[in-house]
């Protein structure tokens, strides 16, 4: 059976790919919850016009962030965190929190994906984060306070 998923399925398939899956394992278990749905024509027209409707966001985004990127250069966001005695986080910060406190700060929408952090930040301090758009690069110095 031919179907589109609309999730990731572990070492099945990725969101919006058309596979051919067995009828028992469609029938069973992706179709009734509700991780792909059958590949009918109308239904394979509509995925092309999403994937394009995706790939426009994508660009438009990208566009804004490469015109804003100079203006994010240098900006300080700022996070409180609990922490312990020793300047080490209770709970470690990752891009979410990051993009969220950017929206709040700088009034400046940045995806997940632009942003290029190794590993969550367990500790009270400054750090320098590195942000890559297409081939050009910015950063920004991201102060981790106590609550």
């Amino acid at each position: 059976m031919k179907v589109i998923f609309l999730q990731d399925v572990s070492r099945i398939g990725k969101k919006y790919d058309i596979k051919e899956v067995n009828d028992g394992y469609a029938m069973n278990f992706l179709l009734p919850r509700k991780l792909v749905v059958t590949a009918t024509p109308r239904a394979v027209a509509e995925l092309e016009m999403r994937k394009k409707e995706i790939v426009l966001k994508r660009e438009v985004q990208e566009n804004l962030l490469l015109k804003n990127l100079e203006e994010i250069k240098g900006k300080v966001v700022t996070i409180k965190g609990k922490a312990n005695d020793k300047g080490h986080l209770f709970s470690a910060i990752h891009k979410k929190e990051i993009i969220e406190e950017m929206k709040k700060q700088l009034n400046a929408e940045i995806s997940e994906e632009f942003i290029i952090l190794e590993k969550p930040i367990k500790e009270i301090g400054e750090c320098e984060i590195p942000i890559s758009i297409k081939d050009k690069n910015s950063s920004f110095k991201l102060i981790v306070e106590e609550n």
